[in-house]
């Protein structure tokens, strides 16, 4: 699917060789995502369907998960107890959710009911949530009573992640909608803190807002390609690997 999101289409030769699996191991992947409708056979192999822009969540949250689960410590590592905090949407902020449920008395805004239920064990923290209606499977909430919901807080960290990010350092997502809620947290935060592992530079998605140099911190599991160093280079040290290091 990651394949896929970057290139439009693959075969099934290609992936079996990428794979290091038989080409009948891949027909049978290919025929199982058919049916939930995120990809379209085509000859020789698969290509995006059209209503499907970004993968399901279940299958994001299973990508890469040893590098989230690493970003995600570096930046609850940050985050001490009694702080208020805003978490986006998506499967990296979900994992910062679970890497902060050592923390009391937190107190939490979010459109992501993934990360308040991983909250919610802990009694002395406060979670405030969205009205409106839960996006499935993804369980979110978007819209403008979201938007609303962020700019009526001030917090002292903002964590959110994006979909991609171009050369030029533009934070891109998959919709207008999810910009729009990502910039009200990045505004009303008195810590911006975008959390991504290397995969979202250079990965496409329609919707752009705002610059990765505006933001005041950045935790990846590891530097993108040097082509991003030049758009990297306004953050200076609030640039982090998940090791620490710029």
């Amino acid at each position: 699917m990651e394949l896929t999101q970057h290139q439009g289409s693959v075969s099934v030769d290609e992936l079996a060789v990428r794979l290091d699996v038989s080409a009948q191991t891949i027909r049978r992947d290919i025929n199982d995502l058919c049916e939930l409708n995120v990809l379209r056979r085509r000859h020789g192999g698969a290509e995006l369907f059209e209503k499907q822009l970004n993968m399901p969540y279940d299958l994001r949250a299973t990508t890469n998960s040893r590098a989230k689960r690493a970003v995600a410590q570096a930046a609850a590592e940050r985050i001490p107890d009694g702080a208020t905090i805003f978490l986006s949407i998506g499967s990296t902020p979900m994992e910062v959710a679970q890497a902060l449920r050592p923390r009391k008395h937190l107190t939490l805004i979010t459109n992501n009911l993934n990360a308040a239920m991983a909250l919610s064990h802990e009694t002395t923290n406060r979670i405030i949530l969205p009205g409106g209606e839960l996006r499935l499977p993804d369980r979110d909430f978007l819209g403008s009573d979201v938007i609303d919901l962020f700019r009526g807080y001030r917090a002292e960290f903002g964590i959110f992640g994006v979909a991609g990010v171009a050369e030029d350092g533009a934070l891109l997502d998959f919709h207008a909608t999810e910009v729009a809620v990502r910039e009200a947290i990045r505004e009303a935060s008195t810590t911006s803190i975008l959390v991504l592992d290397h995969t979202k530079f250079g990965r496409l998605a329609p919707a752009v807002g705002g610059n990765i140099a505006d933001l005041d911190l950045v935790i990846s599991d590891k530097a993108p390609e040097r082509t991003y160093l030049p758009a990297l280079e306004p953050l200076g040290d609030s640039f982090l690997t998940s090791g620490g290091r710029p």
